[in-house]
């Protein structure tokens, strides 16, 4: 609210649109300059000028310096703010503008507006995401994790905005992949593997890293190669021993993955659900002279769009990503008919997403504006990029259960008398709360370099870190005995100002992360707040004060802050740690 009144008082002087002051409109780094700055070097350069501005005084912002053109504004807002009680005053340092905020009327708003539904939009519609993609038959590794996090904490971020989300997980249950674990598994001894008697979807993923080592072999790549083939022809043992490993993967999704990341997923679409009907289409759009025929190929000519050549069926009818894709798409939108159709995918398909698109334009202009390809850089380890066909991963179980016992550790080492089932369940908290965090703290245009060691520790910027804050709040609050409240105190000290400022900021935040569809705003807004909180509650004493009742109210309103962020991030809180 205060920050809206400082940019309709910029845009009513300076005729800039609202969204350029936002994006010009600073925190400064000391409270002694104010809640917010404007700098006024934008409004001295006449190349930034264009026909929005035809009512602002163009003569004399052209002609003076950013700290005239400061100066001026800051003799114009002076009279304004003097109806505008949220506003204590405004000063110039140099070519910026500073506004200084009233904290009491701050306090007394955030206050009033504090509960578990702080932060929340009322925005219709409906989007669907596509996430996961764990595909049958291969390894679920670490990297796989950014993914999961990243879509789901997408998902609750559009759903906190208002809209209802439809999560949708899109699966590779045929291809050269099945093939080659399925050659594995009918040659262990060639392999020298053994069939476990548990976990045997985790251990598909070591046959299918073992069978693609074996494929170097010409001969065993002509073996796997006919198992593929057969497999489209319906050979009848294969679909067999296909079925049934099949189901050892979506058993290990289910038990495994899905309800460590807290996902439910609304609707699962299987490339073999898709194959037919985009062979189909495929075959309609080159009849139709969409596409075209080369080489027995049917081909999409997109070079007048600098797309290149999108192949969408292979000559032996073979279907292709894109032959799925294809469909894929035309049935998401008749089953659902969202609005939008976000699809999370690595950065390495971007260029294939584009081409699909393209595509897709050509053939149906209003699915294709739903279309957006969510793209995210990888997780790779400290030696290097994963490769699950080489075998180069750390697979996500194994992963898990190395953090769980760092974080046991650490647990047991701060608190030797926890009985067993409490360590436990605090364990896999902290643990899934260190993983989620390291995928998600990172913006998706960064590669994460992934190590066990730094996302467990209790001090930096991590899950636990942010856990600790919350259980730190919660401990303050149980100990005392008083009732909390919030009657605003006469003067707010420094550090009760800068934590009532950061919590006012949660809806802005959560509203940008929203636009961008970032959670990496809202993982480092968690951070920030949990950093303030800390230096509030180490300078200021809260049990046995004056301030008590107060303060009480003020921590509260950061617990609650907290976990609404947390939340958005599939992060959970515990009270004690």
């Amino acid at each position: 609210m205060f920050k809206q009144k400082i940019i309709s008082l910029l845009e009513e002087i300076t005729k800039l649109p609202k969204e350029k002051i936002s994006t010009l409109l600073e925190v400064p780094p000391s409270q002694e300059l104010g809640d917010f700055a404007f700098p006024c070097f934008f409004l001295a350069n006449p190349k930034n000028y264009d026909e929005m501005w035809k009512d602002v005084e163009k003569d004399f912002f052209i002609k003076k310096s950013p700290v005239e053109i400061s100066q001026h504004i800051k003799d114009m807002l002076i009279p304004k703010i003097k109806k505008i009680p949220e506003i204590e005053k405004v000063e110039t340092r140099g070519p910026y503008i500073n506004f200084f905020i009233d904290k009491k009327i701050l306090a007394k708003n955030v206050l009033d507006e504090m509960h578990k539904d702080y932060g929340k939009g009322n925005k219709k519609g409906k989007i669907m995401v596509e996430y996961c993609h764990a595909n049958t038959h291969k390894a679920f590794h670490v990297g796989h994790t950014r993914n999961i996090a990243l879509g789901e904490s997408i998902c609750r971020i559009l759903e906190n905005a208002g809209y209802k989300v439809i999560r949708a997980n899109y699966q590779g249950d045929v291809g050269m992949h099945v093939a080659k674990t399925l050659w594995g598994f009918m040659n262990l001894k060639k392999l020298n593997l053994k069939m476990p008697k548990t976990y045997l979807g985790k251990w598909l993923g070591i046959v299918y890293a073992k069978a693609s080592a074996a494929a170097e072999d010409e001969s065993i790549k002509k073996e796997i190669n006919e198992i593929n083939q057969k497999l489209y022809a319906q050979d009848k043992k294969l679909v067999e021993l296909w079925k049934k490993t099949r189901q050892w993967s979506i058993d290990y999704f289910e038990t495994e993955v899905y309800p460590d990341f807290d996902v439910h997923f609304d609707r699962f679409y299987f490339e073999s659900e898709v194959e037919k009907k985009g062979i189909e289409m495929a075959k309609k759009l080159l009849k139709n002279g969409v596409a075209q025929l080369s080489e027995g190929t049917i081909i999409m000519d997109l070079e007048k769009y600098n797309l290149g050549i999108f192949l969408i069926l292979k000559s032996d009818e073979t279907p292709l990503y894109s032959t799925k894709d294809l469909y894929l798409a035309e049935l998401m939108d008749k089953e659902h008919n969202p609005e939008r159709i976000l699809h999370i995918v690595g950065s390495e398909q971007k260029f294939y997403f584009q081409q699909l698109f393209k595509t897709l334009e050509l053939i149906n202009p209003k699915n294709a504006k739903k279309q957006q390809h969510i793209s995210y850089e990888l997780v790779n380890l400290p030696t290097g990029k994963m490769k699950s066909r080489e075998g180069k991963v750390i697979l996500y179980d194994d992963t898990r259960d190395k953090i769980k016992e760092l974080v046991k550790k650490e647990l047991l080492k701060r608190n030797k008398s926890l009985k067993d089932k409490e360590l436990q369940e605090k364990t896999k908290k902290i643990t899934l709360g260190a993983i989620k965090y390291a995928m998600l703290s990172q913006s998706t245009h960064k590669t994460i370099i992934f190590n066990e060691q730094d996302v467990t520790n209790f001090e930096g910027e991590t899950g636990p870190y942010l856990q600790y804050a919350y259980a730190r709040a919660s401990s303050i609050i149980k100990k005392s005995k008083k009732k909390a409240k919030h009657t605003i105190p006469e003067a707010l000290t420094e550090k009760e100002s800068a934590l009532i400022k950061k919590i006012a900021d949660f809806p802005h935040e959560i509203k940008k992360a929203e636009e961008k569809l970032d959670p990496s705003i809202i993982a480092h807004y968690a951070y920030h707040l949990a950093q303030i909180f800390n230096e509030f509650y180490h300078a200021e004493k809260v049990i046995g004060t004056d301030e008590e009742a107060f303060r009480l109210k003020l921590v509260d309103a950061f617990r609650t802050t907290l976990k609404n962020a947390l939340y958005l991030l599939g992060i959970e809180t515990m009270d004690e740690m």
